[in-house]
């Protein structure tokens, strides 16, 4: 009977542990809605924001029924995501690629990247060239200010 209690004493504790870290690391992380366009209405998304041991920040994007940026007016190329910095800067970010779903015809698009900047809004636009050094005047998506 000793053993039968000890050896389920041990799986409690480990299930124990592994819900704290799983708490602790998602402690980490912020997570904002990018808010209602008018440019692209429907779509919707969030920003996840994780620092790491080394301050970097892992940022992931998730948003569906972003239209293709040639539907919009005018048409362009792709979409780009910007990160306004704790400096005042906008950087460059990628282009996010959009997809259509396996099950539904809803537009999806994801982005990942890894920054050694503080970000202080997460915006997106759309452009003609992957390379732009500076975002066009209308965001298409964009999240208010992240707290600190």
């Amino acid at each position: 009977m000793t053993r039968y209690f000890y050896h389920n004493l041990k799986k409690v504790l480990f299930g124990i542990f592994i819900a704290a870290l799983l708490i602790s690391l998602n402690s980490c992380s912020k997570k904002i809605a990018f808010l209602p366009s008018s440019v692209v209405p429907a779509a919707e998304g969030q920003v996840k924001v994780k620092t790491d041991n080394n301050k970097n920040r892992a940022i992931e994007i998730e948003i569906v029924n972003l239209a293709k940026p040639q539907n919009l007016q005018p048409p362009k190329q792709m979409y780009i995501v910007w990160m306004e910095t704790d400096r005042g800067e906008n950087k460059n970010l990628g282009q996010i690629k959009t997809s259509t779903g396996t099950f539904s015809k809803n537009l999806k698009a994801t982005f990942n990247t890894v920054t050694s900047y503080q970000p202080v809004r997460i915006f997106i636009t759309a452009e003609n060239d992957s390379k732009a050094e500076y975002p066009s005047r209308e965001r298409v998506l964009t999240t208010n200010q992240f707290k600190r």
